[in-house]
């Protein structure tokens, strides 16, 4: 007898079977039974799937029969975590439990939920357990927007991610570099003239909107002095997009100002929004950007224009000319 038919010898080792009617059921020895089937039918040995691995899945399985679920990969998927999984399961089966999934937490996810899939539906061909074909496959280890990309496309076969790392950190800018810059001083405009484009900054106060289209689709972004008046939906503006040579003309159907003022001379203006209330907004200012801004791949740049007036602000003070 292997370690983990002794583990198995009291009574607390019988099932009963899901309707509640019948003898109850010496589960290990039936999972034993279906080991052999299963270890026949995918061409292992029965001596191949580790037997501490399967003891543990018995255990769990005795404890909560309608959640059996595994962990396939503490040894090997395919020669252990699988064979185990799938003798326990057919064994609940047989009593009117349904498995509720597995989960994979290292190797290739995408090629090891399709080849399990698979199997799933051979074996649940094979023993007439139709109901295996549809188990919920679960995949985590360290995914991120790539691989989840990759996970979540059509005949991956994966049924729930899990996301815990890249939820709490970001890899690609584990920090954030913020740095204070004087914009102003004394009422005068002042600007930080570099060799870097992306160091250099924009002079004077200034204020911020975001144009839309008559679909609510959203156009660009402004940015223009504070002193300058508000621009109005449906008044033609000619704006000068970052980067860009020439300035464009743009018409939006909707404005809508972007800055808000929560700290003045060290006091709160007003309630700070709470966590909920700021979350929702985040959410639905991205759900608003269009699919070409939100693509993994290259994706568009979202386009910000500054106004005439802080144009010719920046290429004065940029040329050293007056204001």
């Amino acid at each position: 007898m292997g370690a983990s038919q002794h583990l198995f010898t009291a009574t607390w080792a019988m099932l009963v079977p899901a309707s509640g009617e019948g003898p109850t059921v010496d589960l290990p020895a039936s999972v034993n039974l279906w080991l052999k089937r299963v270890c026949s039918y995918l061409g292992l040995e029965v001596q191949e799937p580790h037997p501490g691995e399967r003891a543990a899945f018995v255990a769990y399985a005795l404890a909560f029969p309608r959640a059996f679920q595994g962990l396939l990969d503490s040894y090997s998927v395919h020669r252990s975590g699988l064979p185990n999984f799938l003798a326990v399961a057919l064994a609940l089966g047989e009593l009117g439990y349904r498995a509720v999934g597995v989960r994979l937490d290292s190797g290739d996810l995408l090629q090891q939920a399709q080849k399990i899939r698979g199997i799933f539906r051979t074996v649940g061909a094979q023993f007439q357990m139709p109901w295996l074909e549809s188990v919920p496959i679960a995949v985590s280890n360290n995914i991120d927007e790539k691989e989840l990309a990759r996970l979540a496309q059509k005949g991956s076969e994966v049924n729930v991610i899990g996301i815990g790392t890249s939820v709490v950190t970001c890899p690609k800018q584990p920090s954030m570099g913020c740095v204070y810059k004087l914009v102003s001083v004394g009422g005068q405009p002042r600007m930080k003239k570099t060799e870097d484009p992306e160091k250099q900054t924009l002079p004077g106060s200034k204020a911020a909107f975001r144009f839309l289209g008559s679909d609510g689709s959203l156009l660009l972004d402004l940015l223009q002095l504070a002193e300058e008046p508000p621009p109005k939906a449906g008044q033609e503006l000619r704006v000068w997009p970052q980067g860009a040579q020439e300035p464009r003309t743009v018409k939006p159907a909707q404005v809508e100002p972007l800055l808000r003022l929560y700290l003045q001379h060290g006091q709160l203006c007003e309630p700070l929004p709470s966590l909920d209330e700021s979350r929702t907004f985040a959410q639905q200012s991205l759900s608003r950007l269009s699919p070409a801004h939100k693509q993994l791949q290259s994706p568009a740049i979202y386009p910000v224009a500054l106004s005439e007036k802080l144009r010719a602000l920046v290429d004065s003070l940029s040329a050293g000319g007056p204001l």
